[in-house]
């Protein structure tokens, strides 16, 4: 069975096909500058050479129409026909209370997602222009859709409800989703496999940490709390996000400044972060260039996203009662050495015990970075929300078929 796993945002559409006999990604490529007369089209088929097209894409529809020409293209494609893809699975940020797991699309779950706009106004608008768009060209195929936010319904009120009136979460389901699921679900399935214990009997941090980030408890293979709330904004010190603030500092700011509703949302979400202290950049590689050259804002903004990683950290090991296993993953947890150093030579106090040399080491595959002797694992495990997609596409689709 061929699974097209898509992922589409405002003005871009990522992809990758995978042949689920083996698990193995046949093509995978990015369309950038949707809405434009110079789009991108970036075509990486396994074993062939890369293809790169810039034309005029000024919608989803025609985005993946050019995507299934390049997989079916006679010199650069990896099938000779669309009727060779068999389903299509979708990442849709937001899922609210309604999808505690993943779904196959009909016009309920359509519509569910489309109510759901007000929570997540950047991504679950893209992601059913991308249904749409997929449903347009390829009808007649099974579609599912796979929520960041399913994996975290598991957490208790005591960890999603906020200390707000009652009836603002009634009303309106104001609480803490969470995100990153497909993430954090991966990888601490594959950390329980990394140490050969069953996942049941297992209590493990999880630190998703790009540019986007968030720390996730899980014990017995449950999410029992998270670090992003109601939006992504919540938690972490992100590249452009401001993570956890006192709230009323945005009325304050908007008092001061007379700035809108949109604007205060988009200096939080965009302009705050390591952007904001450091002044130079979002990126992780960037700053510590500049930590390391002793560069004033630069290391303050190493050293504050450092040390509230590892609040974050200690404060999920207080509500497991402990840890067994830590993992890093994402862009920043998987390369960033010298910040996973920093974070565990100040965590010595939970028994954890880093080898240096083994921490240093770039693998594309997952690996421990503490000793022998540490009383908890630390690992660093490549994430891989598109397999994830894929698998959970495939059960969908093989239940329907029986």
């Amino acid at each position: 069975m061929n699974i097209l796993v898509i992922n589409a945002g405002s003005s871009s559409l990522k992809y990758q096909l995978y042949n689920m006999t083996d698990e193995s990604v046949l093509a995978k490529g990015l369309v950038e500058r949707i809405g434009m007369d110079s789009s991108i089209l970036t075509h990486k088929p396994t074993d062939k050479q890369e293809v790169t097209e810039v034309s005029e894409i000024l919608e989803h529809t025609t985005a993946i129409r050019k995507v299934l020409a390049c997989l079916t293209d006679k010199v650069h494609g990896v099938i000779s026909s669309i009727d060779e893809i068999n389903a299509v699975g979708h990442r849709v940020v937001h899922g609210g209370e309604i999808f505690k797991e993943s779904a196959l699309v009909n016009q309920e779950a359509k519509t569910e997602i489309r109510r759901l706009f007000d929570l997540a106004p950047l991504h679950n608008p893209a992601a059913l222009l991308g249904i749409l768009a997929a449903e347009s060209n390829m009808p007649g195929v099974p579609q599912t859709i796979i929520f960041d936010t399913a994996f975290h319904q598991t957490m208790p009120e005591k960890a999603y409800l906020y200390a707000i009136p009652r009836v603002l979460y009634s009303k309106y389901k104001i609480r803490r989703y969470g995100f990153h699921g497909t993430s954090h679900d991966y990888v601490s399935k594959a950390a329980a496999e990394f140490v050969g214990r069953p996942l049941e009997e297992l209590k493990i941090i999880t630190c998703h940490i790009g540019n986007g980030a968030s720390l996730t408890a899980i014990e017995g293979g449950i999410s029992i709390d998270t670090s992003m709330g109601m939006t992504p904004l919540e938690g972490l010190m992100m590249g452009t996000r401001s993570g956890d603030i006192d709230p009323a500092i945005v009325p304050y700011v908007m008092n001061k400044e007379e700035l809108t509703h949109g604007e205060v949302n988009s200096m939080l979400n965009k302009h705050s972060g390591m952007l904001a202290i450091s002044g130079i950049s979002s990126d992780m590689r960037e700053i510590i260039e500049g930590y390391e050259k002793g560069e004033p804002n630069a290391s303050l903004a190493f050293e504050m996203y450092e040390y509230r990683l590892r609040k974050y950290i200690g404060a999920y090991a207080a509500a497991l009662n402990g840890a067994d296993v830590i993992v890093f993953t994402a862009g920043v947890g998987e390369n960033a050495s010298l910040l996973r150093e920093k974070v565990l030579n100040n965590l010595t106090y939970l028994g954890i015990e880093l080898d240096a040399e083994a921490n240093k080491i770039r693998s594309g595959d997952p690996r421990r970075i503490s000793t022998a002797d540490s009383k908890v694992q630390v690992l660093v495990v490549p994430t891989n929300e598109e397999l994830v997609i894929a698998r959970d596409t495939y059960r969908i689709v093989q239940g329907i078929n029986g």
